[in-house]
Parts: structure tokens; sequence; C-alpha cells
């Protein structure tokens, strides 16, 4: 296993991330539990998880798994997104950081978060708030390093600039969508994390799915998420994203290799990539992405499949400049 400093932490992170979405939820205790002890066995130290994931169940079945082996796992969740009804339980307000804060502590069993992201933009709360709540959090030791996902480039560097004017904790770790069909990050949010030496752990190296080899452009889903869930399918529904995943998946066959393994692999050899995050539902399921810690992916060959894709134009929109 290959280790990777996270940003300017000074924590040493496994080069994959494992997400625990599935626990308590299409994975059972016993499955999750088996999927977290192959994890252990590859060196996987990194674990990824969030307060509203199956309500709540992601965290405590984490919580267990980690119990005998808790100093030597990095672990994260995240809070933003509704946990009752009621129209203050959401956000990043003060009052709504520090209830689920101590929700996500007693569910995962532990005395700290070493990463307490804040799970998407919240535009009714005052950036301010929100950085002074995560300050405090780590002088309490609640927290180790508050990080962030599903912000805009512009949001975090705001964010940054408040936290360096005021003296304040500032985000260490970024976790944005990427993959060989939504490359929107590389645009601004992963030169920004190599800029501010932040670290970066992406979700969905297997794009929903669509990059496993199972679609094509004349071989659309019929079933699961990208076509049962209304945010999967406007995520991944765009005509030109089976086209590359049809090429993508002609590719790996070409290079024997599992179109997963390839993805995950494509994403991870990104030079601003600290960890990808991978999921699975079951043992089998979760194989291939870890195959790819066995894949040599040099530049050339990293240029070749993202060539499959369009990539995104420069911030500017000068397409000119692109290199």
């Amino acid at each position: 296993m290959e280790y990777r400093t996270l940003g300017k932490t000074g924590i040493e992170v496994s080069s994959l991330c494992f997400g625990t979405m599935s626990f308590g939820g299409i994975a059972d205790e016993e499955t999750s539990r088996a999927m977290f002890n192959r994890c252990r066995e590859e060196g996987i130290n990194f674990f990824d998880c969030a307060n509203v994931y199956n309500n709540g169940a992601s965290e405590e079945i984490l919580g267990r798994l980690i119990h005998d082996s808790r100093n030597d796992i990095v672990l994260t969740t995240k809070v933003n997104f509704p946990t009752a009804p009621g129209v203050n339980n959401k956000g990043l307000s003060r009052r709504h950081i520090m209830l689920e804060v101590e929700n996500s502590l007693r569910r995962l069993n532990t005395d700290r978060i070493d990463l307490y992201f804040v799970h998407a933009f919240d535009p009714l709360t005052p950036i301010e708030e929100t950085l002074r709540a995560l300050d405090d959090l780590q002088r309490q030791g609640k927290i180790l390093h508050p990080a962030v996902s599903n912000w805009a480039a512009w949001q975090i560097a705001t964010a940054l600039g408040i936290s360096y004017k005021e003296s304040l904790v500032r985000f260490e770790c970024i976790q944005p969508m990427y993959n060989l069909v939504k490359r929107q990050a590389e645009v601004e949010i992963l030169p920004l994390a190599a800029a501010e030496q932040m670290g970066v752990i992406s979700y969905s190296p297997l794009g929903g799915g669509l990059l496993t080899g199972k679609y094509k452009a004349s071989q659309k889903p019929q079933e699961g998420r990208l076509v049962e869930q209304e945010s999967y399918k406007k995520r991944y529904g765009e005509e030109s994203y089976f086209e590359t995943a049809e090429r993508f998946t002609d590719h790996a066959a070409q290079h024997g290799i599992h179109p997963a393994t390839l993805a995950v692999a494509w994403t991870m050899a990104h030079p601003s990539i600290t960890a990808p995050i991978i999921g699975a539902r079951n043992l089998e399921q979760l194989e291939p992405s870890l195959g790819a810690l066995k894949v040599d992916m040099t530049p050339e060959w990293r240029d070749e499949i993202s060539a499959f894709s369009v990539a995104p134009p420069p911030a500017t929109d000068r397409s000119e400049e692109a290199k």
C-alpha cells in the first residue's frame, strides 16, 4: 500500500479511501464487516462516512468495526443535510453543527473525528459562522481538521481567506466528484487544492456504475440507481457519457483489465488526488476497485484514457490556453 500525506496535516493515509455509504443499507452488518476487513487486509486506513448515510446506521456500524483499531484509522464524517423533520435540523449553522457532531461522535463511538466535512454549501449561513463553530470544535478536540465537500472553488477560496484573516481553522481537505465523465474539478478545484496544499479525496470514481463495463451507448441500464434515482439520472444521463463509457470499456478489454479497476486507477493517478473514495455493496463488487492498487498508470496512459471524454474548458474560457 502506498501512503500519501494529506495536505499539510502530516497525516499519512492510504491511496484509496473506503466509503461506507452502503453500510446499514444495501450492505448488512455482516457484509459491511467483511468489506471493512478486506480493506484493512490491503492496508487501507482511511474510511469516509456521513451522518445521513442510512439515517445514521452507517456511522453506527463503522463505529463498531473500528472499535479495536481506532488509533490506526483515519475517520471522516459530514454535516449539513437534514437529519430530522424541522427547519433547523439541517445546514451549517452553529446550532446544527454543534448538535450533529455530538450525535456523530456517539454513533461512531469515538472521542474525535479526524476530518469533519461540511457536506454541501449552506446559502443561509454566513461562512464565518460555520468556520467559527468548526474552530471551536477543533479547540475542544472533537474534530482534528475541518474539510469541505460539494462547494465551488470560489466558495472554498472565500473560506480560506476568512480563515486567514480571522485566524480561524481552515479547511484541510476537499471532497469533490471526479471521474472520467465528470471532470469539472480539473478546472478550478484541483488547481486550488494544489496551490493551497490541501488534501483531496474524490468520490464517484466509477461514475455511479457507468464506468464498470455494464453500459454502452447501445446498452443502457434497465435498473439500478442510474435509472431509479433521479439525482443519478440527471448526473449521468447525457448520451455522450455512455459513448465515453463504451470507448473506455473497449480500451479496458484490450488491456485485459476490469473497467472498474482502470477507472479507479485513472482517478488515483491525478497528481492532486490524495485518495479516491471507493465503495461497494459486497466483497465481489469491491475487488475490482481494490485492483487499482496494482495498476501502473503512467502519465502517457492516463492521457490516452482522458482523450475518451471531453476535457472541460479552462476557467477563463480561453480555450487556446488549455494544456
